[in-house]
This record gives C-alpha cells, structure tokens and sequence, in this order.
C-alpha cells in the first residue's frame, strides 16, 4: 500500500530532482538505497535522505509503501511527465510562452551536440507536419458545415 499526502505534486527543489532521477532509475527503493546511490556522487547523510523523502511525500512527488519493514518509496509521475511539467512552468514563468525564445536561450549555451541538434530538427519538422494536418483537417471541416 502506497500513501502519498497530496493529490498534484509540487515543483521538486534540486535535491528532490536528485533523489527523482534515482527513484527512476532504479524503480521502488528504500530509504538506504536512494542514499548509497546519492552517496556515491555527493557527501550527503542518510537522515537527509529519509527527511527529504518524508517532504516529498507530503508534497506528492514520491508515495510511500509501508506494508514492507522498510519503508519502500517510488516516484508518483514517470520521467517526462515530471520534465514537461517543469519545461512548461519555465517557459510560462521565465519566456512569457515564447518556445522560440526558451530554445534560442537553451542553444546560445552550446552544449548541444550535432545528434541532438538533428533530434530537434526531427521534432520541429514532426511538429510542424502535424500542426499542417490539424489546419487542413480544420478547413475541410469547416467547408463541409457551408455545404
């Protein structure tokens, strides 16, 4: 049995994304194994660990399962659903809902490689291709509703 406090999560801080991207990788862990992971990367104790744990479930980012001794912990939303959510609070929040404006900022950095670059080319052309199609379907509906 999971228990989770809330019903929609709360943006995670740096650390909980940390303790997130474990929990996805790993699938359900307990409080021990999210912090030998952690711990292998960074200085950090246990009781940090079970204490931002126990935030994250009142939050309702992780939910707890307490039907085992050790209390078992797994993230409430997959990957990207959690990415979307937080890419879509910064493009309202910091570029007024320019996506332009958010990907020009995101490139001028130039950490993209020429694979991901080529990705996002493929996703604006896939974008692009099925915006057209949404348009076309629109105005053939439109011009069967004046017959």
């Amino acid at each position: 049995m999971f228990l989770r406090m809330t019903s929609s999560p709360q943006k995670p801080t740096a650390s909980e994304l940390e303790i997130l991207r474990v929990l996805w990788s790993r699938g359900p862990s307990t409080v021990r194994e999210v912090y030998e992971s952690l711990s292998e990367k960074r200085s950090i104790g246990y009781t940090t660990v079970l204490k931002l744990l126990q935030i994250m479930t009142t939050k309702g980012s992780v939910r707890r399962n307490e039907t085992r001794r050790a209390h078992v912990y797994e993230a409430c939303l997959p990957a990207e659903q959690t990415k979307r959510q937080l890419a879509g609070d910064i493009l309202q929040r910091v570029f007024e809902g320019s996506a332009s404006q958010l990907m020009m900022h995101a490139l001028a950095g130039g950490k993209a490689s020429r694979e991901e670059i080529k990705e996002l080319r493929g996703m604006l052309d896939e974008y692009e291709k099925n915006d057209r199609n949404e348009r076309n379907d629109r105005h053939e509906k439109k011009e069967g509703n004046r017959r």
